[in-house]
């Protein structure tokens, strides 16, 4: 890596841009790191360049950049943070500090991490764009784990996998998760890695033979109806995105129908519904599989529309559409509007723990201050933020974000204490449900309710999936033991 492609990037994103400052941290960073090389043989100075690449390739602000260029001089060098601060002011100083906060504990699991967890979501409330230089620091370390001791490669692995790739996930940045999650595989899991690459490079191939025809034949029909395509491709599935997915279905590739999604990107949002109409003109679509996140976006802000077709041969095909705008956040979440223009306050305004987009980050926060120990915490970060997430709606359309496997329970409870004391059954999709019953990512959820009912059921704790949920359930029985107690020297 160079800094003329680091910055042949920027001017690509933002011709005015001035990389004066960018140089020079270039030369800061090569003085301080000289004659140091990495594991892998490489000067140490390609890391720190990697990093800034992989930033600049957000089209992030210059600050968050020189920052990555710079990320680790004050921890492996003999240029301290007021070395930074003298030369590139407070507000590059603060990103670098607090990327050096985050290096001094290693990943032995999640019980022995919490203060890193704690210090990583302080960092994040603080200013959002650590993460972003975290992120790029760690895939590139990835990429040169060969080079570690096998129980470094597994440590960092799993950390990565455990710890980065679901807040990268939680903050909508499904480019760094599913990056993150498949440079760790192969270290976590070799044998099922292996296994995944010998079963899908077959079908993988084929279905890339395929896609190209559809593309043809989807190209000529929006030709024809006038619709201006920005972009058409194949996207491949990640492999480690699979291999989950070959879990849930019985470990057989046959039942796996989006190996190769079509994947289409236009102008705006009326020509996204354009373009599914045609699609579903030309070809007849799968039942249930028509999914709008435009209009309803997911909780971390994704936005596309998926259909799944019977395209040519029969064979079932996916689908999405979306904007180009919809496709730059897909792939970077949050960090896809920490564009050059209207930069003033951006943090304050869009990216502090006041955004709703971030409200999980001081949830967190505040959980851990009221947590009178760690492993109490610990049960919080694994119940609600470590799990995979799944996405309902309210009869309003207001979309909940809730850990897998919840129930009515938890969903009544995140509307209101109330609600949930009071429930006693469920419509999902306009069905008929009981409270155990277990939610899917899209379901329609409407809590029925006694207005005569006092609270919940004791057997409710076993149920609930969210620690709010618990919380609200243990408090109120512990105000109803109280309240019979003091009715009992009160006789």
């Amino acid at each position: 890596m160079t800094i003329e492609r680091i910055i042949e990037v920027i001017k690509k994103n933002n011709p005015q841009a001035d990389v004066d400052l960018v140089k020079l941290a270039y030369e800061f960073a090569k003085d301080a790191h000289k004659n140091q090389k990495r594991m892998s043989g490489e000067d140490y100075l390609q890391h720190p360049l990697e990093t800034a690449y992989k930033l600049a390739e957000m089209n992030i602000d210059l600050e968050t950049i020189i920052a990555g260029i710079l990320h680790d001089v004050p921890e492996d060098t003999d240029k301290t943070l007021k070395d930074v601060e003298k030369n590139f002011g407070k507000e590059t100083t603060h990103l670098v500090e607090g990327i050096t906060k985050l290096g001094t504990i290693k990943y032995r699991g999640l019980e022995k991490y919490s203060e890193n967890l704690r210090k990583m979501f302080v960092a994040m409330a603080e200013d959002i764009r650590v993460i972003f230089i975290k992120f790029a620091d760690r895939i590139h370390n990835l990429k040169t784990l060969y080079s570690l001791p096998l129980v470094k490669q597994q440590r960092i692995a799993r950390e990565s996998l455990e710890i980065y790739a679901p807040i990268a996930n939680r903050l909508g940045m499904d480019e760094f998760k599913s990056v993150i999650e498949d440079l760790a595989f192969p270290y976590i899991y070799p044998e099922e890695h292996k296994w995944v690459l010998k079963i899908s490079k077959k079908r993988f191939e084929e279905q890339k033979r395929y896609i190209k025809k559809i593309i043809k034949v989807v190209e000529k029909e929006l030709r024809e109806k006038k619709i201006e395509i920005i972009k058409i491709n194949g996207r491949p599935k990640h492999y480690y995105s699979l291999y989950k997915k070959l879990l849930r279905k019985e470990m057989n590739i046959d039942n796996i129908f989006d190996l190769v999604a079509l994947r289409i990107i236009v102008k705006n949002i009326d020509d996204c519904y354009r373009v599914l109409g045609y699609i579903h003109q030309l070809w007849k679509p799968l039942k249930g599989r028509i999914k709008d996140f435009i209009s309803q976006p997911k909780p971390n802000g994704y936005q596309s529309l998926h259909t799944a077709v019977f395209a040519l041969e029969g064979r079932i095909t996916e689908i999405q559409i979306r904007t180009k705008k919809m496709h730059e956040e897909a792939e970077f979440g949050i960090a896809a509007h920490w564009d050059y223009k209207n930069k003033q306050d951006k943090n304050k305004e869009k990216f502090g723990i006041e955004g709703k987009k971030l409200k999980w980050i001081k949830e967190l926060l505040d959980e851990q201050k009221k947590a009178q120990t760690t492993k109490r915490y610990l049960n919080t970060l694994k119940l609600d933020f470590f799990k995979n997430r799944i996405f309902v709606f309210t009869p309003k359309g207001d979309v909940i974000d809730l850990p897998e496997n919840a129930v009515p329970i938890d969903f009544a409870y995140y509307i209101h204490t109330d609600l949930g004391h009071k429930c006693v059954g469920a419509k999902i999709n306009q069905k008929m449900a009981n409270l155990q019953t277990v939610l899917k990512s899209g379901d329609l959820v409407e809590i029925l309710i006694d207005k005569n009912r006092k609270g919940p059921a004791e057997n409710w704790l076993q149920l609930v999936k969210t620690h709010l949920a618990k919380n609200k359930i243990k408090l109120y029985f512990k105000k109803e033991k109280k309240l019979s107690i003091f009715k009992f020297f009160n006789r």
